[in-house]
C-alpha cells in the first residue's frame, strides 16, 4: 500500500489503515508542485528584499532583532538544529518517531513552510525505510513548537545524531553512508520548518487516541462479560431510557452492550436482585461520556495534523510572510489532559466491577476460587488494579493549566502540551492494564456460571482468550496471567469501522 501525501483531509481512520498495512509514503503531484512553488518564492523573496524576516535571515526567540548575513544563512540552520537538540529523558517509543516522521512531512507538503523539496523528500525516504532518529520525552514546553524533540528528528538529515535501523541504534552517517545519501544542505528558513510545528504532541496525541479508541471497545465489551458473570440486570441498558438522556456515546454504549449479550442465557434468566451496583447500571453514561470526549479530540487532533504549524509562513497569492503562533499547543494540551481524564475514568469503574466480582457476591466464590483460604486466589489482582487507577488520578492532573517563562521573556507563555501527551500515554498505557485485569477476572468467573451460557460472541471469545490464559484451579502467579492477557488484546484487531463507526 502507499499513501500519497496531499492535501486531501487525513483522518485518524486513515492513519490507522496507513499504520496497520505498513503503508509507505510518496508526495502527490499537488505536493510537490506546492512545495517547490513556495521554495522558489522564498528564494526570489530573499534576492529582492534585504529586509529582516524573522527566522530566516534573523535570529531566533528573544535573538530575533539580530540579523543574520546572506553567506551564513545556511549555517545559521544548521546551527539552530544542532543547538536545539537538547532533549533527555527516555527515549520515544518507535511507533510514535514514525508518525513524527509522517506528520511532520503532512505539515510541510502544503507549501507555506519554504522547505527544499529534497527534504521533504528524506524525511519520506526515512519513513519508508524504517530509518527512525532516537528523540527523548524531555525537552519540549509545547510553546515554540515541540523545539527539542523536532530538532533531533531532523539531525539524521544533516548526518548529526543517531538512528534506529534494523534493531540497532547506530550514527546517522552509517546510514547515509548505506544509502548513499549526502547530508542536507539546509537552506533559509528550512530549520525552522522542521522545528517549529506540534509533531511531538501531535504524534502522542494520535498514537494515544487510536489505542484509547480500541481500549474503549475493550471497556464494552469487558463490561458485558462482567454483567454476564455478575448475574446483571439488562434493563438499564433499554433504548427507552438512554433516548431520554441521548448523549452519543451513551446510546453507542448502552447498544453494544444488548447486542454483546443477545442470546444469552445468563442475562435472560430470573434475577433475585432488583439493582445492579453503579459500575454495571451506570455503564453507558461512564463510558458514554468517555466516548464523546474521544469525539471531541478527535476533531483537534484531526485539525491539526491537517495543519500548518511552523513559523513564519509563507502566503504565495498573497504574497506575504507572517509570523506568528501556529506552533502554540495549547488547542493539543488541553484535549490531551481531558483525554488522560477521560481515559482514567475507565480504569475507575473497571477496577470497581473487578472488585465486585471478587467479593463473593451473588454465589460466586470468594476470590473466584476453588477452596478459597487455602487459595488466595485473584484476591491481589484487584490490589494491582486499585494501585493502577490511583496512579492515573495523579497522572490526570493537567499540564496545560501550567507554563513558565522561557527564551529570556520572548516566550512567555507556552502550553506544557508535550508534559501533557507523555503522561497521557501513561494512563492510557494503564488502562489497558486495569482491562486485562478485569478480563482475566470476569472470564474466571463465568465459568462458576456454568451449565448457563452468555452469548454466541462472548462464549467464542473466551474459548479463544482461554488457548492464551486457562482458568485458574488453584493458586499461581498471575503476573504471568495478565501478561498474556495483555500480549492477547495487543494482538486482537478491531475493525475500523466498529472503532470509528
Amino acid at each position: 500500500m502507499i499513501h500519497l501525501i496531499s492535501s486531501k483531509f487525513l483522518d485518524i481512520s486513515t492513519i490507522q489503515d496507513i499504520l496497520h498495512a505498513d503503508a509507505t509514503l510518496d508526495l502527490s503531484t499537488e505536493a510537490t508542485e506546492k512545495i517547490r512553488a513556495c521554495r522558489n518564492y522564498l528564494e526570489k523573496r530573499l534576492q529582492d528584499q534585504k529586509a529582516p524576516i524573522y527566522g530566516i535571515n534573523t535570529g531566533f526567540g528573544s535573538l530575533c532583532n539580530v540579523k543574520i548575513s546572506d553567506e551564513h544563512l545556511s549555517k545559521l540552520q544548521e546551527n539552530l538544529v544542532t543547538s536545539h537538540a537538547c532533549g533527555t529523558g527516555d527515549r520515544v517509543p518507535k511507533a510514535i518517531i514514525k508518525l513524527m516522521l509522517l506528520l511532520k512531512v503532512q505539515s510541510l507538503s502544503y507549501g507555506h513552510s519554504g522547505v527544499q523539496l529534497q527534504t521533504v523528500q528524506r524525511l519520506i525516504d526515512f519513513y519508508n525505510h524504517d530509518i527512525l532518529p532516537v528523540i527523548f520525552e524531555q525537552g519540549s514546553l509545547g510553546a515554540s513548537g515541540d523545539l527539542a524533540p523536532l530538532a533531533h528528528l531532523a539531525l539524521p538529515l544533516l548526518g548529526k545524531g543517531t538512528v534506529y535501523y534494523k534493531g540497532e541504534e547506530i550514527p546517522s552517517t552509517e546510514v547515509l553512508k548505506a544509502f548513499d545519501w549526502q547530508p542536507i544542505q539546509l537552506k533559509a528558513k528550512e530549520g525552522l520548518a522542521l522545528l517549529n510545528g506540534t509533531q511531538f504532541m501531535s504524534a502522542y496525541g494520535v498514537y494515544s487516541l487510536l489505542k484509547s479508541y480500541k481500549l474503549s471497545y475493550f471497556a464494552d465489551f469487558f463490561a458485558a462479560i462482567s454483567l454476564e458473570a455478575f448475574d446483571g440486570r439488562i434493563e438499564p441498558f433499554n433504548d427507552l431510557i438512554h433516548i431520554i438522556r441521548p448523549h452519543n456515546g451513551q446510546l453507542k454504549t448502552a447498544k453494544r452492550i444488548q447486542e454483546f449479550v443477545e442470546g444469552s442465557e445468563l442475562i435472560s434468566q430470573e434475577k433475585k436482585h432488583v439493582q445492579d451496583p453503579y459500575s454495571f447500571r451506570c455503564v453507558p453514561q461512564v463510558h458514554g461520556a468517555t466516548k464523546d470526549t474521544l469525539a471531541f479530540i478527535r476533531k483537534t487532533f484531526e485539525t491539526e495534523i491537517n495543519s500548518v504549524t511552523d513559523n513564519p509562513n509563507i502566503f504565495i497569492a498573497e504574497d506575504e510572510i507572517i509570523s506568528g503562533g501556529n506552533f502554540h499547543g495549547q488547542p493539543l494540551a488541553l484535549a490531551l489532559d481531558y483525554l488522560a481524564i477521560a481515559m482514567a475514568e475507565l480504569g475507575n469503574i473497571s477496577e470497581r466491577r473487578t472488585f465486585q466480582l471478587v467479593s463473593g457476591l451473588r454465589d460466586l466464590p470468594d476470590f473466584l476460587v476453588n477452596n478459597p483460604g487455602l487459595n488466595s486466589g485473584f484476591m491481589i489482582p484487584q490490589y494491582t488494579a486499585a494501585s493502577i487507577v490511583s496512579q492515573n488520578k495523579q497522572y490526570a492532573t493537567p499540564a496545560s493549566v501550567d507554563s513558565i517563562v522561557s527564551s529570556n521573556g520572548q516566550e512567555d507563555h507556552v502550553s506544557m502540551g508535550a508534559n501533557a501527551a507523555t503522561k497521557a500515554l501513561k494512563v492510557v498505557d494503564n488502562i489497558e492494564r486495569v482491562l486485562a485485569i478485569e478480563l482475566l477476572n470476569a472470564s474466571q468467573a463465568l465459568v462458576f456460571r456454568a451449565p448457563l451460557k452468555s452469548s454466541e460472541f462472548i462464549e467464542a471469545f473466551l474459548q479463544t482468550y482461554r488457548m492464551t490464559v486457562p482458568f485458574v484451579d488453584e493458586d499461581r502467579e498471575l503476573h504471568i496471567a495478565i501478561r498474556d492477557t495483555l500480549s492477547f488484546l495487543q494482538l486482537t484487531f478491531v475493525e475500523n469501522e466498529v472503532l470509528f463507526g
